[in-house]
């Protein structure tokens, strides 16, 4: 299967960067919560679409633990139902990147 570049023929949507598809297992929490298990549902470098059973709303601050490596911040900007796409605090270095997409093969 593999991550596939998300090729969005609307780009005036305010991106960032490319993402990738993929799903991947990872961790997350609000400050001062417990951790529970989630998924990411695409990548890129500066953000990722997370799929939670927990409510989420733009602006939340939340930790995710990407699979092998530390948690790290990030905030919501905008959640609908069970999905929210989030941006990180501090853009993934590219190698993490592509670490994290050869997990989802």
């Amino acid at each position: 299967m593999g991550a596939k570049l998300q090729t969005d023929p609307y780009r005036g949507n305010n991106r960032l960067a490319d993402r990738r598809t993929a799903l991947i297992d990872v961790r997350v929490r609000r400050p001062g919560e417990t951790w529970f298990k989630s998924q990411v549902s695409d990548v890129s470098e500066v953000g990722f679409r997370l799929k939670s059973f927990m409510k989420l709303a733009a602006d939340d601050d939340l930790w995710i633990m990407l699979p092998g490596f530390e948690g790290r911040r990030a905030r919501v900007l905008w959640s609908r139902s069970h999905e929210s796409g989030c941006v990180f605090e501090r853009p993934l270095h590219p190698a993490i990147l592509d670490h994290i997409l050869k997990i989802d093969r």
